[in-house]
């Protein structure tokens, strides 16, 4: 049974339509037990559902991203369970098989969310917690911050996400560089690596990502999204080339008529000329 323990933080009012989501367990490095993981897992798909909801900032409670699945916790599990399928997937509702957009280890990890989400990164973001950024559009890290699959050490693998989206991210030499070894990564590498979008000094990273979430609501949002699920379909789910390019013109072709005309009027009369953003609004 649930505690109801707030191990995530929900706050979608100090910033409108941005939703704050803070993983909440700092006295364990905001480890993520099975708990945790469905408050984290059922908030994502709040924020989904919420049209007023327009951006998502990912976060950790005491100078900590995430370090992972609490080990404790898979320690408890019994280390001579039979090693069939049936065995293999516990019982416990975060370990199923994958299911669709069903609830992963770590919780939304099985998700590609519908609408932005910005990690905000301090700390370590590591085992599990780097699957969890990798889940992010974009990574705000702090300068003394540090990314590595360190479960390494502990014969625990990725199994959210960690084998698929890191590759696709920063390519696959650099991937396996960081899942064989388990070394650490500091933020300026990885910046050179596009593990990193922004760095930051430290302490600075979720005032980073809200200023980024204020300047990405301005924009038109149906372009936005339709554009940001183009390119996840094109890295994660075509068959081909000429798939990609067909699914990107089908969807761009149904927001012209809705913003893009009126966006180029707006271009028309001296809006956005020269590069600048700063007279940008909705439509």
């Amino acid at each position: 049974m649930s505690d109801h323990t707030e191990r995530v933080l929900i706050d979608t009012t100090s910033n409108p339509s941005i939703t704050i989501l803070t993983i909440n367990r700092p006295g364990r490095k905001n480890a993520v037990d099975p708990e945790t993981a469905k408050q984290l897992y059922e908030a994502i798909l709040a924020y989904e559902s919420d049209s007023a909801q327009k951006i998502c900032i990912l976060t950790g409670a005491g100078g900590t991203f995430c370090a992972g699945a609490d080990l404790h916790e898979v320690a408890k599990k019994n280390v001579n369970a039979n090693a069939d399928a049936d065995s293999q997937s516990s019982s416990a509702e975060n370990l199923q098989p994958v299911d669709e957009r069903n609830l992963g280890p770590m919780g939304p990890s099985r998700l590609i969310v519908q609408k932005p989400v910005i990690a905000a990164v301090s700390g370590y973001a590591v085992a599990g917690g780097l699957e969890l950024s990798l889940l992010a559009d974009m990574r705000v890290v702090e300068e003394d911050a540090i990314f590595g699959v360190f479960c390494r050490r502990w014969g625990v693998p990725l199994i959210d996400g960690g084998t698929v989206r890191l590759q696709a991210i920063v390519g696959l030499g650099r991937a396996l560089d960081m899942i064989l070894t388990g070394r650490p990564v500091g933020a300026h590498e990885a910046l050179t690596m596009g593990l990193a979008n922004r760095v930051v000094p430290k302490g600075q990273a979720l005032q980073e990502a809200l200023l980024i979430a204020r300047q990405i609501i301005t924009f038109p949002e149906l372009c936005m999204n339709t554009d940001r699920r183009s390119a996840y379909y094109s890295a994660y789910e075509a068959t081909s080339f000429q798939d990609a390019l067909t699914r990107e013109f089908n969807a761009g072709s149904q927001v012209i008529s809705k913003e893009a005309i009126a966006g180029a009027a707006k271009f028309s009369k001296g809006s956005g000329r020269h590069g600048s953003f700063k007279d940008f609004a909705k439509l």
